[in-house]
């Protein structure tokens, strides 16, 4: 009897070892959530995400900074361009933006660390 105990107990252990696995499955990878959030982002504002210049797992999510222009100019180092906070769940959807600054293309911004 004290086999089918052990036994019972061991398939419980794996049963729930096997959701835990499930559930890790489920969470994108960090790439995806870049992916999908430049990719919600562009479809909520219209405008084609260039790239994303900061990234860091919160515990709500993910926090992203990403660059688009705004609008094109010539020469291109007068685009005008625009960082958004953009704020995900652990899944990658999308729960906030808001942009947080706007810039020329071709100008570093000094109060930032980096120049941008």
């Amino acid at each position: 009897m004290a086999n089918t105990n052990d036994t019972s107990h061991s398939q419980t252990s794996q049963n729930s070892e096997d959701r835990d696995d499930d559930v890790a499955d489920d969470r994108p990878t960090l790439m995806e959530v870049l992916r999908q959030a430049r990719s919600q982002l562009a479809e909520l504002t219209g405008m084609a995400a260039e790239s994303v210049s900061s990234f860091e797992q919160t515990e709500d999510g993910w926090s992203l900074e990403i660059e688009v222009m705004e609008l094109a100019r010539v020469p291109d180092t007068m685009s005008l361009m625009a960082s958004y906070q953009v704020d995900l769940d652990p899944r990658g959807q999308l729960t906030g933006y808001r942009r947080v600054r706007r810039y020329e293309r071709g100008r570093a911004d000094s109060h930032r660390p980096g120049g941008r």
